[in-house]
């Protein structure tokens, strides 16, 4: 178990220092989904006292971060169906609104500036680079949510945003890495709409965006779940083993 580069950076307390570093861990999927949290072990291993790593759990856990089972102890909250459906339905919702606000007051240079983004996007792509490909699909989409120039619709977004990124790290290879082009040819049109401030089309392209992407992590999902052998046939195994009546 690794913390990354940022148990390095300053931070005001010890409780800070301990709640970015974890948060940062889990985001990034070097504390993998259902991964046990040891306090003392955690305190060891940052150079802290309990105390900061249980107040840091704490935020964590207000945040569906880490769950708490009482006499089990503490680990990752697990990646689930309903998890991923809540990030893209939020996410959904908070774009369609951020796209039409960019659509009705953008500046050429706002657009300008998520044309850029777009562009950085493709270059990334040719030259193979899916994970700074990845990156930069963040910055756009975060980009959208600050323009607009409304709080609570930036911060809201970038907290989802955080959450589609541990998903897209822990199931890279199922799903985002098979999905990047047609994200991309989404990207386009998405910006094609705000540029023509055809706001139908473009509420219509966000919501298509997002189920894409929904539909992409639950197909994966269901595919990799393991299917049960009927009852019957179990039952019918059941009467073949050594030691039958039959």
């Amino acid at each position: 178990m690794t913390f990354g580069t940022l148990a390095a950076a300053p931070h005001r307390t010890k409780q800070e220092f301990v709640y970015r570093t974890l948060r940062d861990a889990i985001l990034r999927c070097e504390l993998q989904p259902g991964e046990r949290l040891v306090i003392d072990d955690l305190a060891r291993r940052l150079n802290v006292s309990i105390i900061p790593v249980r107040e840091a759990l704490q935020l964590l856990q207000a945040e569906s971060l880490v769950q708490v089972v009482p006499h089990v102890g503490t680990s990752v909250t697990p990646v689930s169906r309903d998890s991923i459906t809540d990030v893209f339905v939020v996410l959904e919702g908070l774009e369609i609104s951020a796209t039409r606000l960019v659509a009705e007051r953008g500046r050429a240079s706002d657009l300008a500036l998520l044309g850029g983004q777009v562009e950085a996007m493709e270059a990334a792509l040719a030259a193979g680079d899916r994970e700074e490909w990845a990156a930069l699909n963040r910055r756009f989409h975060l980009t959208i949510s600050e323009l607009p120039g409304l709080d609570l619709v930036k911060d809201l977004t970038s907290k989802v945003l955080d959450r589609w990124d541990r998903l897209r790290r822990h199931y890279f290879k199922g799903v985002l890495a098979n999905r990047v082009e047609q994200a991309q040819r989404e990207h386009h049109e998405i910006l094609e709409a705000m540029r023509a401030r055809d706001l139908t089309t473009l509420q219509a392209l966000v919501r298509q965006h997002n189920h894409g992407a929904l539909q992409a992590y639950l197909s994966y999902l269901d595919a990799s779940e393991p299917v049960p052998a009927p009852e019957r046939v179990v039952a019918q195994d059941a009467l073949r083993t050594p030691g039958s009546m039959i």
